[in-house]
């Protein structure tokens, strides 16, 4: 790939991806790049962003930052305000899932979660609000767990349904605000952190599980999610707004 894509659909567009080191936030800023975009991405381990950067070229700029950690992400801003000075796409991606059923939830698990999927995002779009161009497109990446928890996902599933609401929430703002906002909510999506819940040994059995019951009969690809992101960034979907779109081959519909 060359410096910048041709006649892209993100031709110009500087985008944030957060959590964009790995499955679908590096799926989603690869995808940016591909159609123009300068994409920022985030993440808290230097070796993951490093190579992530790597990857994706000179159209990336990766930071170094813990979405929880509202001072990291002042830092991440700051360094957006004096490179680029907007941002016409934000992604809040960045989450993360510790399996635990009710009974054996801890409080350090319960606020881990919160503390990234919820605070993150929420503060994540807060305070990009002064760099966000009119007509921004913020997506926020929600979870099919949201409406059809699995067993010991209730915590972060919990997490993800927090975000549906606080979307509706800004879309009643959307005048005011300036941006529209919606939720891309994947399903099973064969990324690391899915495949990571379980051990190597049980990953042929944990992922035949899934494509028992997906009517897809298989689980969903992170490009496959970074497809619809596209879209929803792109100038093609500026009346979608408040949407939430289930990218899970359609495992919330049956």
């Amino acid at each position: 790939m060359g410096d910048r894509a041709m006649s892209g659909l993100l031709d110009d567009k500087v985008a944030v991806v957060t959590g964009g080191t790995s499955g679908i936030g590096l799926a989603i800023a690869r995808r940016f790049i591909a159609e123009g975009a300068l994409v920022y991405i985030t993440g808290r381990r230097q070796a993951q962003i490093d190579a992530a950067a790597a990857e994706l070229g000179p159209r990336a700029v990766a930071v170094r930052c813990d979405v929880g950690n509202l001072a990291e992400l002042d830092a991440l801003y700051e360094v957006v305000m004096q490179r680029s000075g907007r941002i016409d796409v934000l992604v809040a991606n960045a989450g993360g899932a510790v399996p635990a059923v009710l009974g054996d939830i801890t409080e350090e698990q319960f606020d881990s979660m919160f503390a990234t999927n919820v605070k993150g995002a929420v503060f994540g779009v807060q305070k990009a609000m002064p760099l966000l161009s009119r007509g921004a497109s913020v997506i926020l990446i929600g979870s099919s767990t949201s409406t059809r928890p699995d067993r010991g996902m209730e915590v972060y599933g919990a997490t993800k349904a927090a975000l549906r609401n606080f979307a509706r929430s800004w879309t009643l703002n959307a005048r005011e605000n300036g941006f529209r906002v919606n939720v891309l909510s994947p399903g099973p999506i064969r990324t690391p952190g899915l495949l990571g819940v379980v051990s190597e040994d049980q990953r042929d059995d944990f992922v035949a599980m899934f494509e028992d019951v997906l009517p897809a009969g298989r689980l969903g690809d992170p490009d496959e999610v970074a497809s619809a992101a596209l879209l929803l960034a792109s100038d093609t979907a500026t009346y979608v707004n408040g949407a939430e779109w289930f990218i899970d081959g359609g495992y919330t519909s049956v």
